[in-house]
């Protein structure tokens, strides 16, 4: 039995794992500008999706999030629709 329900759900834990070490980079490992220009790029791809892309997306986060048991996580997860434009 497959992991992911869907290929959508894969990449949306991918992409939201993704920004989680982005922001949680120290300077030392990751350049800030380099961080903020990844950061926007994500911020842009969830701007051009569709109303129905938004709505699949913003069902990824929510089940990310109701299965997080990490307390820092989880509010970053919570947080995520609103800091990325996924709510309109």
């Amino acid at each position: 039995m497959p992991q992911y329900p869907s290929l959508t759900h894969a990449l949306g834990e991918a992409l939201v794992d993704l920004v989680w070490f982005v922001e949680g980079a120290d300077d030392e490992y990751m350049d800030q500008d380099d961080a903020v220009k990844a950061l926007e790029g994500v911020a842009a791809m969830v701007n051009r999706l569709s109303s129905s892309q938004r709505a699949e997306f913003q069902q990824v986060i929510e089940a990310m999030t109701e299965a997080e048991t990490d307390p820092s996580r989880r509010e970053f997860l919570a947080a995520f629709p609103d800091g990325f434009g996924l709510e309109e």
